[in-house]
Order: C-alpha cells, then sequence, then structure tokens
C-alpha cells in the first residue's frame, strides 16, 4: 500500500474509532470528512460501515496485542510488566476508545480475545505465585476489577499521562482505596 494511502486508512481508523465511541450511528460519509478524505475513498476500501467497524475493531486488538508483548508478561518481572501492561492498555483505550461490548461480538477477534484472555490470565497467576497479588481472592477477581479500572483511568484521568494514569491504576490494584489506618 502506498505511504498516503496507508495514512489515509490510519486516519479513518482512528477517526471512525472515536466518533463510534461517541455516537455509535456514525457515518462513513461523517468519518471520511472528519478524517480529511473523500468518502470515495474509504468506499473503495470498506463496502459497508460494519465492514469499517470490523476494521477499527482489528486495529484496536492489533494495538492490545502490541501492549501485551511490549508489557513483557512471561519475563520481565512482575511490577514491571504490571504497570507496562496498564500503561500500555490505558494508551489503547485513549487511542481506539470504541465500544468494547459491540467489539466482543466480532467474530473474527473471538480468537484473537481468547489469547489476549489467557495470557493476561497466566500473567495475574504469576503475579500471586510470585507474592505481588493476594492469594485469597476468587478465581478472575484481579481480571474483573483490573479492566474497568483501566477504562477508567484513560477515560477519566485524561490530564494524565498513560504512564502516570497507570501509576494511579496500579496503586489502586495493588493498595485499594482504604486508608493506612483502615488496613
Amino acid at each position: 500500500m502506498r505511504a498516503d494511502a496507508t495514512r489515509n486508512l490510519e486516519r479513518v481508523l482512528s477517526t471512525g474509532a472515536r466518533m463510534l465511541a461517541d455516537d455509535p450511528s456514525a457515518t462513513i460519509a461523517a468519518i471520511a470528512a472528519a478524517a480529511g478524505v473523500d468518502r470515495r475513498t474509504v468506499y473503495r476500501r470498506f463496502a459497508s460501515r460494519e465492514d469499517l467497524m470490523a476494521a477499527v475493531y482489528t486495529a484496536r486488538y492489533d494495538a492490545v496485542e502490541e501492549a501485551v508483548e511490549a508489557a513483557r508478561l512471561r519475563e520481565a518481572p512482575v511490577a514491571v510488566a504490571l504497570h507496562r501492561y496498564v500503561e500500555g492498555i490505558i494508551a489503547v483505550n485513549r487511542e481506539w476508545p470504541v465500544e468494547t461490548s459491540r467489539m466482543l461480538r466480532e467474530v473474527t477477534l473471538r480468537e484473537r480475545r481468547r489469547r489476549l484472555i489467557d495470557e493476561v490470565d497466566a500473567f495475574l497467576q504469576r503475579a500471586t505465585d510470585e507474592g505481588l497479588l493476594r492469594s485469597d481472592l476468587p478465581p478472575g477477581w484481579v481480571a474483573a476489577v483490573l479492566s474497568p479500572l483501566m477504562e477508567h483511568a484513560a477515560e477519566d484521568l485524561s490530564e494524565l499521562s498513560a504512564a502516570q494514569a497507570a501509576d494511579v491504576v496500579v496503586d489502586t490494584l495493588l493498595r485499594g482505596v482504604g486508608t493506612p489506618q483502615a488496613r
């Protein structure tokens, strides 16, 4: 693909992610206009709005996979890997703010999603085994709590960098929200 076509595609996908997050009924024409490309350019690449949405979801998953890989969940020290993972996912959530519940219905992403969940679950088990996380919690609890923390940090802590927001999330995960006297 030519460099300008690649840039146009990236603009369409990132603009589409933002617009669809704000308005799930955004049209291809509106997305094209906001991305600064002709709508015919978008229609040449995507036959339908659903095809465009699937491409946005795929781009988001590509970014999530890159963040998981960069975190080095299997080999980095667990505290370092946890922070890298959280920081990376916050950055992805900010760059690709699509409604994830709709994305979960995308059939082509199910296997990729399952692999990512398994990898994160294995990492969280490693973090538990190495003593970073409590071992007395119900199975799946840490993952269930961590995901919305990262989503909220991406949205609600927009004045912080992804690294600073990750500091807040990791501290909240590891120390909770109670005061030292309450513990």
